[in-house]
Formats: structure tokens, C-alpha cells, sequence
């Protein structure tokens, strides 16, 4: 684990993880629950950074069975998904709260707003800046460099950290 930077805390067996145990992933996920023959196995849960986690079974390794809860309590379940499905495309605070009054516009689903640095873009699981072409988590902790897709995806959609003027826009002559 000192090569990958990975920490356990559990029940050993024959000097491999089995049984209880806490296994802790260099990117601040950790496992919590039981495993098998060095392997998650059992019940178990994934706690992600952004308080996100994923509760299921798994089967030596693989997860077989289990529920996704987003750090907002929203929860995916195969099949009974009804949020954000092509029909209805509103937050789930609108979904929980109702929607704003006409002319004030909801851009994410935090109340409010994260506050973006300027001249970087909010791509979901930190800032990115263009120039550097690196995202940042929003601890602004070094996440991963952009290749030429994710840059074009985040410049085309994402939220800007900066006003900009937009439509129409008459021609000024000289």
C-alpha cells in the first residue's frame, strides 16, 4: 500500500485484508465494511470526497448490488429514475422547493451559487483553468490535466467565472 498510497485499517487474515475494515484510496475515497481474500467482499460502502457514497454488496471486488446517494441525498436507483430524464430537467432543490420566480434563474443545484475564481470554469468535480489546461478540486488540490475533449466539453458547457455579454449586440461604426 506504500507504493499506491493507499491506508487500511481492518481485520487481517493470513497477511491478507479480511474481515471489518476501513481501506482508504489516495484520491480521499475510502471503503468501509467487510472484505475478503485482500478483496471488498460483503456488505459495503464507498464514501467519496464530494459526500457522495455507494452502499452495495460486492462479490470479490465487484460491486453486484447497491444504491448511489449524491451528496444532496438524491438517490439512484436503476429503474425508478425520474430525476433529470430528457422530460424534466429541473435541479432536485427545484424538484424539493419549487422553482425561482420568473427572471431569476437557478445555475446549479447549490443554494447558493459556488463562487467560481475568475477566468476559471466549474466543471462538476472542481475549477478548471484554460490557460494551465489543469483541473483543481474545490480545495484547490490538483485533480488531473485536461486533453483537448474534456477542454473543448468544459469551455462549451460549463459555468465561467467572469461576465460576459450575450446576444444581441448592435455594430458600432468607426
Amino acid at each position: 500500500m506504500e507504493y499506491t498510497g493507499s491506508e487500511y485499517d481492518g481485520e487481517w487474515y493470513k497477511g491478507r485484508m479480511e474481515g471489518e475494515g476501513k481501506y482508504g484510496f489516495p484520491t480521499e475515497t475510502r471503503y468501509e465494511g467487510e472484505l475478503r481474500d485482500g478483496a471488498f467482499h460483503g456488505k459495503g460502502t464507498l464514501f467519496f470526497p464530494n459526500n457522495s457514497k455507494y452502499e452495495g454488496t460486492w462479490k470479490y471486488g465487484r460491486a453486484v448490488d447497491g444504491k448511489y446517494t449524491f451528496a444532496d441525498g438524491l438517490q439512484y436507483e436503476e429503474g425508478e429514475w425520474e430525476y433529470c430524464d430528457g422530460y424534466d430537467r429541473r435541479f432536485y432543490t427545484e424538484c424539493c422547493d419549487g422553482l425561482q420566480p420568473a427572471g431569476r434563474s437557478q445555475l446549479t443545484n447549490r443554494i447558493p451559487p459556488r463562487l467560481i475564481p475568475k477566468n476559471h470554469y466549474d466543471c462538476g468535480d472542481g475549477f478548471y483553468n484554460p490557460e494551465k489546461r489543469m483541473v483543481i478540486d474545490y480545495n484547490h488540490k490538483f485533480l488531473r490535466n485536461a486533453d483537448d475533449d474534456e477542454h473543448a466539453w468544459i469551455v462549451k458547457t460549463c459555468r465561467k467565472g467572469w461576465d460576459e455579454i450575450v446576444g444581441v449586440q448592435p455594430k458600432v461604426e468607426a
